[in-house]
C-alpha cells in the first residue's frame, strides 16, 4: 500500500522505516531539508538503536523515500500525520501549527483513491478535540477521508521494538460506523502483522483515543514523583527509597515498573504532555481535575535542585572551583535527546554556581556542544573522572553503571559520587573507598 508519513522527526522516520519493513511504498515529507538529506541517504539524524538499518535497507530496496516535495503526497491511500506538538511558548499548551500545516499540505496535494476515501491516521500527541476538528477541516475542504487517531506509545531506546510489535493498538473512529469501519479495514491491513501477531486492538471514539497517551504519560510520571517524593522522606528520615520500592513494588496493585527514584524525568514527551494536558483540562473547564499534576510537575523540578544542593553539601558547602564529574547528558540512556533532560539542567545549573563541570555522553556530546558551548565536554568517563572533586552519575548508561570503583578512585582528586539515578552498589563503592550518596539512599545500613 501506498503510504505517506508527514513529519520525519523521532516518531515520524521511525514509522516509515518500520512501515516500510512491513512491505508498504512509504514517502516521508518534512519540511527540514538537511533532515531529509539524511534520510534519504539512510542515516537517521538522533540516536535509536535499531532504526539505521531499516532505514538503509528500505531506501536502497526503494520502498523508502524521504523528500521535501509535498506534492509526492499525492496517490497515497494513507496519510500519518507524525510531526511534533512541542509546549507552546509562554504556555502549558501544546504548538498544534505543525499539525494544521500538515492537514493543510493533505488538503492541497492529497488526491482521491479508486479503493475509497484517503484514511488520515494521527500520531502526534494532541489536546482532546483535535481529531474531530481536522475530519471538519477536511470535510469543509471537499476531501473524502475518514480519520482514524492511532496514538503512538513510543520508548526512547525501545522505538522500532515499540512500532513493530506493541503492546496494543489503539484506533479512534467516528461516530458513522460504516466510515469507522472503513478505516478499521485500511489501518488494519497497514498493521498486518502486527494484528496477525494477536496484539490487542482497541477500537474507541476520536476524544478516548486522544486522551489515552496523555493519561498514561501523566500516569507514569505520577509513579515517577511520588517515589522521589518517597526519596525526600527517605532522606530525611534514613531509610532506604530502593528497598522499598522493591516492597511496594511486589504488590501487584502496584507494580515495580517506574519506581525508580532520582532526578526525575525529562525528554520530549512527560513533561511537556502533562503541561499540556493541564492546559486543556482549563480550557474544558475542568482544570481541577488535573491540578495534582501540579504537585507532579513540582516535585519533578525540585529533584534537579536537591541533586545540585547535594553536590554543594558534599563539597563542603561551595561549589566555585570545585571540579565536578557529570556522567551522563541525555534524558536517559540510549537516546541522543537532550530535551529538557534533567542531566543537562543540573551540569548547566552547577556550572551556573561556579563548579568546573566536565561531563561526557557516549551519544549526547555532541548535540549539547552545540546548545551549551560555555560546558566542557570530553569524550569518556576516564578523561571526565581525572583530578575530580566530584562525580555525579546523571543518566544510567551502561558504560556507567559497570564502572569499577576501584579503577575510578585512582583517578580522581576525592573520591566523592553522586548516584543520581540509583544504579550503582552503594556498598561496594563505599568498600572501594568512595563517599557515596543516592537519591534517597546511603551506604551505611546493614541491611
Amino acid at each position: 500500500m501506498k503510504i505517506s508519513v508527514i513529519g520525519c522527526g523521532y516518531l515520524g522516520a521511525v514509522h516509515a522505516a518500520c512501515m516500510a519493513d512491513f512491505g508498504h511504498d512509504v514517502v516521508g515529507v518534512d519540511v527540514d531539508v538537511a533532515k531529509v538529506a539524511k534520510l534519504a541517504a539512510g542515516i537517521p539524524s538522533f540516536h535509536e538503536p535499531g532504526l539505521e538499518p531499516l532505514l538503509k535497507q528500505g531506501v536502497e530496496q526503494g520502498s523508502l523515500r524521504f523528500t521535501t516535495d509535498k506534492t509526492l503526497l499525492a496517490g497515497a491511500r494513507v496519510h500519518f500525520i507524525a510531526v511534533g506538538t512541542p509546549q507552546r511558548g509562554g504556555s502549558y499548551a501544546a504548538d498544534m501549527s505543525y499539525v494544521w500545516s500538515a492537514v493543510d499540505d493533505i488538503i492541497a496535494n492529497a488526491t482521491p483513491h479508486p479503493d475509497g476515501p484517503i484514511i488520515v491516521v494521527g500520531k502526534s500527541t494532541v489536546p482532546v478535540g483535535t481529531a474531530g476538528a481536522i475530519a471538519e477541516r477536511l470535510a469543509e475542504a471537499g476531501v473524502d477521508a475518514v480519520v482514524v487517531w492511532n496514538p503512538e506509545f513510543l520508548r526512547e531506546g525501545y522505538a522500532v521494538q515499540d512500532t513493530q510489535r506493541p503492546d496494543r493498538v489503539v484506533y479512534g473512529l467516528p461516530d458513522d460506523r460504516e466510515r469507522g469501519e472503513v478505516g478499521r479495514a485500511v489501518v488494519d491491513e497497514v498493521y498486518a502483522p502486527i494484528i496477525e501477531a494477536g496484539t490487542p486492538r482497541l477500537l474507541v471514539n476520536y476524544p478516548t483515543a486522544e486522551l489515552v497517551k496523555v493519561a498514561a504519560n501523566s500516569f507514569l510520571a505520577t509513579k515517577i514523583s511520588f517515589i522521589n517524593s518517597m526519596a525526600e522522606l527517605c532522606d530525611a528520615s534514613g531509610a532506604d527509597v530502593s528497598r522499598l520500592a522493591e516492597a511496594i513494588g511486589h504488590d501487584d496493585r502496584i507494580g515495580s515498573k517506574f519506581l525508580q527514584a532520582g532526578i526525575g524525568f525529562g525528554g520530549g514527551c512527560l513533561p511537556k504532555d502533562i503541561r499540556a494536558f493541564m492546559a486543556r483540562a482549563g480550557e474544558l473547564g475542568v482544570d481541577q481535575s488535573l491540578t495534582f499534576l501540579r504537585e507532579v510537575d513540582s516535585i519533578n523540578m525540585r529533584r534537579r535542585d536537591h541533586a545540585v544542593d547535594l553536590a554543594a553539601e558534599m563539597a563542603g558547602g561551595r561549589l566555585v572551583g570545585v571540579k565536578v564529574a557529570v556522567l551522563g547528558l541525555t534524558f536517559k540512556p540510549d537516546s541522543d535527546d537532550v530535551r529538557d533532560s534533567p542531566a543537562l539542567d543540573i551540569a548547566g545549573r552547577l556550572w551556573g554556581r561556579g563548579a568546573n563541570v566536565v561531563a561526557t555522553d557516549p551519544a549526547g556530546a555532541e548535540a549539547v556542544r552545540q546548545a551549551r558551548p560555555d560546558l566542557q565536554i570530553v569524550d569518556s568517563a576516564d578523561e571526565a573522572l581525572v583530578g575530580a572533586d566530584l562525580v555525579m552519575l546523571l543518566t544510567a548508561w551502561k558504560d556507567y553503571v559497570d564502572l569499577d570503583p576501584a579503577t575510578a578512585k585512582s583517578l580522581v582528586a576525592t573520591p566523592r559520587i553522586i548516584d543520581g539515578r540509583n544504579v550503582l552498589d552503594p556498598r561496594a563503592w563505599t568498600e572501594a573507598g568512595w563517599d557515596y550518596r543516592g537519591m534517597g539512599r546511603r551506604s551505611s545500613s546493614i541491611w
